[in-house]
């Protein structure tokens, strides 16, 4: 199949710290692709770079065979929408919100009042068209955003982190209508996510980014049942990059990025990259009475029915993905919001 984007030879620097580095990646026509990768890994500002909102300092990026340089860069920002993961809404109604784009574009007015309806019922808020945006709840806000974007009906939607933080409902609504517009518009999507959820009930194909790189790059299907970091990653999550240092104990720590060290047995020093199984972090509502090394508490932020299994995301500093039983998860009466402490050994956390 025709590529629709080509990235080739991709650099990105920030002030001497390296946010790319030789990214090469083709995307064909009506392809679902998601990014996967630890925070500070690459993936916003690679989708900058594909919104024709940063320029690359080396490579070149080519949207349907055009390459993109600075004589036709804004003209292909009309053909591209970037929905960052913080709404970014004006503090006016709905209508005015998603109707902004539309008029800068010319479109008639009666077009518009239809556009605007129309992009509404694809997330569900039918009749929110004379709401105050910035009054609604954050999975409504992400859900105008969304809005926002469909309704310009662009070839190629960018999405950053689309779920993160957000209720199951609005979730839900959001990867249905992601599905939805791909399958029926042909529009071709790329998405950056931590949600392993999404992963497996969007992605076509998956990339890998470590460290401002394409570490690994497969169809999902393929990914399936191999032991290689992406299939690690995507089916697994709790991928965190961070510095270590050995201990005279025989064990590391490892300070991640966001703040929070975790314990490792693995005797390792320097740059890290650490992930460990949902299925190694046990959840109790009281604080463990445990030879576990890594005790956290957090809070619940997404809810997964798998059945039996329930995937959650807590928040404890990091997101970490856990699951348990569906009996268990009922007998602790979790929801979104619940408090919760999580514990793994020292040996459950692999280097990578």
């Amino acid at each position: 199949m025709t590529s629709f984007v080509t990235l080739k030879n991709i650099s990105k620097n920030y002030g001497g710290v390296k946010a790319l580095g030789d990214v090469t990646l083709e995307v064909t026509k009506g392809e679902i692709l998601t990014l996967i990768g630890p925070n500070g890994s690459g993936k916003t500002t690679l989708l900058k770079i594909l919104a024709c909102i940063e320029k690359p300092d080396a490579g070149c990026l080519l949207i349907n065979g055009e390459k993109i340089e600075d004589k036709n860069r804004n003209k292909a920002k009309l053909d591209t929408t970037l929905v960052f993961q913080r709404t970014a809404l004006f503090s006016t109604s709905v209508f005015s919100n998603i109707s902004y784009g539309l008029k800068l574009r010319g479109m008639p007015k009666r077009q518009i009042g239809n556009t605007v309806r129309k992009a509404l019922e694809e997330v569900k808020l039918e009749g929110y068209e004379h709401r105050v945006a910035k009054k609604l709840s954050g999975g409504e806000q992400q859900r105008v955003s969304l809005a926002r974007a469909l309704a310009l009906n662009t070839s190629l939607l960018l999405l950053d982190e689309p779920t993160a933080n957000l209720d199951p409902e609005s979730t839900s609504i959001i990867q249905d209508a992601i599905k939805r517009i791909n399958r029926e518009k042909e529009t071709t999507i790329i998405m950056a996510t931590h949600n392993i959820f999404q992963v497996e009930q969007t992605a076509r194909r998956v990339a890998l980014l470590i460290k401002g790189r394409i570490v690994e790059e497969k169809t999902f299907d393929k990914m399936l049942g191999q032991s290689s970091n992406i299939a690690k990653f995507a089916r697994r999550g709790n991928i965190f990059s961070g510095t270590s240092e050995i201990l005279n104990e025989g064990i590391s720590h490892v300070k991640l990025n966001q703040g929070l060290t975790i314990v490792a047995a693995t005797q390792r020093s320097g740059n890290v990259t650490v992930f460990i199984r949902p299925e190694d972090i046990i959840l109790s509502k009281n604080r463990f009475k445990s030879s576990a090394r890594n005790i956290f508490e957090g809070t619940i932020t997404e809810i997964s029915d798998q059945d039996p299994i329930v995937r959650l995301k807590v928040d404890a500093g990091v997101k970490f993905i856990t699951q348990i039983t569906k009996k268990s998860f009922l007998e602790m009466h979790l929801n979104v919001g619940t408090r919760i402490f999580l514990t793994f050994k020292a040996s459950s956390v692999q280097m990578i």
